[in-house]
């Protein structure tokens, strides 16, 4: 399902979606399928680039005109149907990888791809997800880890665990026990982080 598309960058990792709504498609994305810590990826040429939702913003131009409105929403659309309503929900979207053009193998690193403006963002499902954080022998990996710790800012690590939370109900009791290690860890971070000695 197509939910975003790319308006802009802060870096060669993270990105800015808008996000569809009703003046761009018939049926724009519900709420829940661009939250928090939702993957996402753009598919291009001979790559799929995977990221993960990590922040939003809401614009809103008509927050800072005080004067009075001679016109109701509703009536805007009659009276001056080119009238754009320049309210919407903008994404952080970071990049955690990119997969080959067969899509087998997933690459936990940064690309030499520029995503160009105007590239569509679409959502990926469960199984998608689940299979980008698969090696080759089948096993639960997170090498983009740095990466978020890294660029995510004060989201880091509500972002990580959130992305533990969501692969844990499919992982083997092995990988089960490594996730715990790293909620542990993150907690100590987040509880300790604030501390200044």
């Amino acid at each position: 399902m197509k939910i975003a598309k790319i308006v802009s960058s802060n870096s060669h990792v993270d990105y800015v979606g808008r996000v569809i709504d009703r003046l761009d498609a018939d049926a724009p994305p519900a709420a829940t399928d661009y939250g928090f810590a939702q993957f996402v990826c753009l598919p291009l040429d001979a790559e799929t680039l995977d990221r993960v939702l990590y922040n939003t913003q809401l614009p809103n131009p008509e927050y800072a005109h005080f004067g009075p409105r001679l016109s109701t929403a509703a009536d805007l659309k009659v009276l001056s149907p080119d009238y754009l309503d320049e309210q919407g929900v903008l994404v952080g979207i970071l990049l955690l990888g990119w997969r080959d053009a067969l899509g087998q193998r997933a690459h936990h690193s940064v690309p030499r791809r520029v995503v160009p403006a105007g590239a569509e963002v679409f959502r990926m499902t469960d199984d998608e997800a689940q299979a980008f954080h698969l090696n080759l022998n089948g096993q639960l990996q997170l090498h983009y880890y740095s990466q978020v710790i890294a660029h995510a800012g004060a989201f880091a690590v509500p972002l990580i665990e959130a992305i533990v939370e969501q692969m844990e109900p499919r992982c083997t009791p092995e990988e089960r026990q490594r996730l715990c290690v790293l909620k542990k860890s993150l907690v100590w971070q987040r509880t300790m982080g604030g501390v200044r000695l």
